[in-house]
Formats: structure tokens, sequence, C-alpha cells
């Protein structure tokens, strides 16, 4: 379901835990059954994991051996920077909660869970801010770019 070697072998793992975990819960009639819905539900889960993107960390270089890409060049280096000075600058444009949340969300990369956790708010409070800051920042970034 996952096309995913590896996050296959870590659902299967997290199935047999939650299996585990839940026993007492389990009426005993097909135990097959019971097994493979708790499977079915961590990969549904993952699926549609809201958070779910693929960039690689250091970490990963680590483990496998190799290092991150160093032959960046020193322009595509400043030119990252200056993107990212842009964004916060046009984060900070927005009116208050927007400024806030496109900050944690598009600036400092945090997920959506985390936000509603820090600030304490709902998860799909955060979700319709980032929706809106999105849609503010973007008309930002229409009128710069017809400038």
């Amino acid at each position: 379901m996952t096309a995913d070697y590896f996050a296959a072998e870590d659902l299967a793992q997290e199935t047999f835990l939650s299996a585990y975990e839940h026993i007492r819960s389990f009426d005993g009639s097909n135990p097959k059954a019971w097994l493979c819905r708790i499977a079915t539900n961590k990969c549904i889960d993952y699926m549609s994991h809201s958070g779910r993107k693929s960039i690689p960390t250091e970490d990963i270089y680590l483990e496998s051996g190799m290092e991150a890409d160093m032959s960046e060049s020193p322009e595509a280096v400043c030119m990252e920077q200056e993107t990212k000075e842009m964004l916060l600058m046009h984060c900070r444009r927005l009116k208050k909660p927007y400024d806030e949340i496109a900050k944690a969300y598009y600036y400092d990369e945090m997920d959506v869970r985390e936000i509603a956790g820090s600030r304490g708010m709902k998860v799909k409070t955060v979700q319709t801010q980032i929706y809106r800051a999105r849609s503010m920042l973007r008309k930002i970034y229409g009128k710069e770019n017809s400038a």
C-alpha cells in the first residue's frame, strides 16, 4: 500500500505493537482479519498524514555513509538565503494571527500539529489559518511580480 519498502517495515512493526497493546480488546474471533484491519488503518494513516514530505536530512546522508551535497554553488546558497529572508519579510506583513502561523509553517517549517500544540489550538483551525495565509502571500507575491 505504501510503495515504500522501509515504510512498510516500520508499519508492520507498528501493527504488531498496536495489536499487542490492544490484545485485551480482541474478542478472539478471526485474528487474521483483526490484524489486517490494524495494518490497513496504519497504512491509511501513513498515506494521509498531511506532514508527509520526502525531504532528505543530513541524518539520512550520515546513515548511508554519504556526505551532504556540498557542490551547491555560492550563488545558489545566497539565492536560497535571500528567498527565505523575503519570505520572512512577507510573512511579517500579514495581519495577526496569520503572520505568526505563516512564519511558523513556511519559514520555521513546523508541522501543523506542532503549531497547534505550541499555540493551544485545534489542528483544523491551524490548517484554515495556513490556507488563508497562503492566499494572502499569493496576493503579495502576485503584486510584487506585476510591479
